[in-house]
């Protein structure tokens, strides 16, 4: 027993490939999940682990630009990067620090980028002017660095909405970069609603200057990058509105410079502080404020308890509060965005395309697919039979085509790729190719005549086999660059050929060997 599993290696490792691919298709542990809020996880009643892309799920898409413009080669010396950043927003009039990017290390040298939307190329320049920084060229769009930030946020956004098997990725069409986002099951207006703002959050501070009734703000007294935790947001109670609990960080002394601002500011005042800011804004007590890009979301004041902590200086050793909120989806939107962060661009939705597939046409779309699949494996069997007339020969041989496709399908779960018309394409061209090459081993073994010796099937079978790797590295090389570049549905059929091509190499077509050898030989 143990001789024959040695001598038949291949076809073993091909079934427990497939059982493998079985388990993974099928096995509620390998279910996926969808982490709603940063918490449990829940998973969808589907009878496989499969996931669906926009075309077979139905859903939106969005291609679109980060606006945006990029100085190269910028000459900025020693001066450190935040200090570069402000130096170029202080030359503008109404342009915020978190508008400039100072990147060192880019291919073009040194870049500075702004991604103020209100701001011109000659305002640009002029601005690196006054700052006293040379540059060779501005130019629209922004470094790749910014780009992939924006990616990784977006995708961050998705995750934190729960919205499963969405994908964010950075496509070209020749003429410049743009984010792509395909989110299925989601009609357009929920997708444009969670990514549409830059979800920029912070907490200033308005107060009486020097109690001549002079207002002014402190601003970006607590950014996104300041918080240690955020926690889900919370329902309305009858004494706050919706509420994310919140703390800070202790590392370098951000709590402690938080509530030194507080006690200096007034809103740490004895007896706390009550905000009236929507009210009577020239006549209020300090508030802190709630501000998403750039627009103060809520105002709200300090109790007399949290006020004494920070006056004593215990809040720093707990730093922590709540956020409040006028709506419960304005909270939901505050703690994914200060989850995932802030993306560093506008997201032009306008300058771009929006599409949406209804679930229905999504779910016609799969039953077309799987009829189209089952019509190719009929077609390609009846081919088969019809060339050998032989089942011994034809059904091992359409059967270990088949398992490719299986393996794929594994592979797909495992990954959590999302199925769409590009990738099913890709298994009907696998499962075409795989049975090119089947027979190709099948014609090369048995055309000259007797092959009843186990060293006569080997040296033919090496023949056939060399003919097939040299045309599945052909294949490979082809695809390879699809694979690569930023194609949109392209990427997804070339990987996919570029993995039914490994398999077929590596794993089915040595056990379909294995299969013809203990057919056809005798010694």
């Amino acid at each position: 027993m143990i001789e024959k599993l040695k001598s038949n290696w291949r076809l073993t490792l091909l079934a427990v490939i497939l059982l493998v691919s079985v388990f993974v298709m099928f096995s509620p542990t390998m279910a996926p999940q969808t982490n709603v809020g940063g918490d449990a996880a829940a998973t969808d009643d589907r009878l496989t682990n499969l996931q669906y892309g926009l075309d077979l799920a139905g859903g939106t898409r969005i291609r679109a630009p980060l606006i945006g413009m990029t100085a190269e080669n910028v000459d900025i010396g020693d001066t450190s990067r935040a200090n570069a950043e402000t130096a170029v927003a202080n030359a503008f009039n109404d342009t915020e620090v978190t508008d400039v990017y100072v990147r060192r290390g880019t291919i073009n040298g040194p870049t500075v980028e702004v991604v103020d939307p209100d701001v011109s190329e000659s305002q640009f320049g002029d601005a690196l002017d006054e700052a006293g920084y040379s540059y060779d060229s501005i130019g629209e769009g922004l470094t790749q660095e910014t780009r992939d930030e924006a990616i990784n946020v977006i995708e961050g956004k998705v995750n934190q909405a729960g919205l499963s098997g969405a994908s964010v990725q950075q496509v070209t069409d020749g003429t410049g970069f743009f984010i792509l986002i395909e989110v299925p099951g989601q009609d357009r207006s929920n997708v444009i609603d969670l990514i549409e703002q830059r979800g920029n959050v912070r907490i200033d501070i308005y107060h009486d200057n020097n109690g001549d009734g002079e207002y002014t703000t402190e601003r970006a007294v607590l950014t996104g990058d300041d918080f240690a935790s955020i926690s889900n947001a919370q329902q309305s109670d009858a004494r706050t509105g919706p509420r994310v609990p919140v703390s800070i960080r202790q590392e370098d002394g951000i709590a402690e410079q938080f509530q030194s601002t507080v006690v200096e500011t007034g809103v740490a005042q004895q007896g706390g502080a009550t905000c009236r800011y929507e009210e009577n804004p020239e006549n209020t007590d300090p508030c802190l404020q709630l501000v998403v890009d750039g627009e103060v979301i809520n105002s709200f004041g300090m109790n007399s308890d949290l006020a004494a902590s920070f006056r004593n200086g215990e809040w720093a050793q707990s730093p922590s509060f709540v956020l409040t909120t006028t709506s419960f989806e304005e909270a939901q939107d505050i703690a994914i965005n200060l989850r995932a962060g802030d993306i560093p661009a506008e997201y032009a939705i306008d300058q771009g395309t929006t599409s949406f597939i209804s679930p229905t046409q999504g779910e016609n779309f799969r039953t077309d697919s799987l009829i189209i699949g089952i019509l190719a494996i009929l077609t390609v069997s009846g081919v088969v039979f019809a060339r050998y007339r032989e089942p011994q020969v034809a059904l091992p041989m359409i059967l270990t085509a088949f398992s490719e496709v299986l393996i794929l399908l594994g592979f797909a779960a495992y990954l959590q790729y999302p199925l769409d018309l590009s990738v099913i394409a890709s298994f009907i061209a696998v499962l075409g190719t795989g049975v090119d090459d089947l027979v190709i081993i099948a014609d090369g073994v048995m055309a000259e005549g007797d092959v009843s010796s186990n060293r006569v099937f080997s040296s033919r079978f090496k023949k056939a086999f060399w003919v097939i790797g040299v045309a599945a590295a052909t294949t490979i090389i082809a695809m390879s660059p699809l694979a690569v570049l930023s194609l949109g549905d392209l990427r997804g059929f070339a990987i996919f050929t570029i993995l039914g091509v490994l398999v077929g190499v590596f794993v089915t077509r040595p056990a379909y060997g294995d299969i013809l050898r203990n057919l056809l030989t005798k010694r």
